[in-house]
């Protein structure tokens, strides 16, 4: 059994309100040089849920359920470290109001914290609409395993995935072993404890080939020769973990994001292969 300091963590309240989409352009070029004009970030997405495929949308890098930010820059960015996947969030103004849910990642760029609610809740909810997450989950810390670094993930979710201990290693299951050389846009990003980073998409075949082509939104995946201990970026034998937060992109560089939970610079991480290794089955949203 895998034991972690949950009793030392805090439970700490963070804000914001649902987004608005913006478009600064009405065009995106795709990776193939064409002007496109689709859905993006933001606002309330009725129809693209966690569990849902990572591809084949109408659309680029989008949020599956609900998209919210802080208005003010600083309180933004406490909102978007302390934030983890699987805590719960609760509607505080609006027709909504008391409805509750629960963090499915964050996404760097935008700077956005995404919130999967019921399909009833989502009708109710509207733009501007407040709401209050209790974050927990940053500090956490795998007690016999000090070569991983855990973070972005809520404690009670972090012991239903199913982790174990397999002659020295911790073995996690993932639906997909993503190879480096796939990682794109957010390489080089001072933490790993906020946003996400991209499985570059433009090569279909290498997608294929690495057997990705079903990911789903929630889904963990196993990132080979990436060290995220202190940003994100290529280091021979390290390994990371995260799950897949938005959908996939048209654009070059880019493709559906991942939010860090886990990493070893040194390897201490193994992936045991599993279509269901989604947290919308560990939080029972299906």
């Amino acid at each position: 059994m895998v034991t972690f300091n949950q009793d030392q963590l805090i439970i700490q309240s963070v804000q914001g309100k649902v987004q608005h989409p913006k478009i600064v352009s009405p065009y995106r070029v795709s990776n193939s040089g064409l002007p496109l004009i689709l859905p993006a970030t933001g606002g309330i997405s009725y129809n693209l849920k966690i569990g849902n495929f990572a591809f084949g949308w109408a659309g680029d890098h989008l949020e599956p359920g609900v998209t919210i930010k802080n208005d003010n820059e600083q309180e933004n960015a406490a909102l978007n470290v302390l934030a983890c996947i699987g805590n719960t969030a609760k509607v505080v103004s609006g027709d909504a109001k008391g409805a509750t849910g629960f963090v499915t990642g964050t996404h760097g760029g935008v700077e956005h914290v995404l919130l999967y609610f019921a399909p009833e809740d989502l009708e109710r909810l509207a733009i501007n609409d407040q709401i209050m997450i209790k974050a927990c989950g940053q500090g956490l810390t795998c007690t016999d395993y000090p070569q991983v670094k855990v973070m972005n993930i809520d404690p009670s979710l972090f012991a239903r995935l199913g982790i174990e201990e397999r002659q020295g290693r911790l073995q996690i299951p993932v639906a997909g072993v993503v190879p480096a050389h796939l990682m794109g846009s957010g390489v080089g990003a001072a933490t790993a404890t906020s946003g996400d980073y991209d499985i570059m998409t433009a090569d279909w075949e290498e997608i294929v080939a690495a057997g990705l082509d079903q990911l789903r939104l929630g889904d963990l995946v196993f990132i080979q020769d990436y060290d995220h201990s202190f940003g994100r970026g290529y280091r021979k034998g390290a390994v990371s973990v995260g799950v897949v937060i938005h959908a996939d992109s048209f654009k070059l560089g880019h493709g559906p994001g991942v939010t860090t939970i886990m990493t070893s610079p040194d390897g201490w991480l193994e992936p045991i292969h599993s279509k269901e290794a989604n947290i919308a089955k560990y939080l029972s949203c299906f």
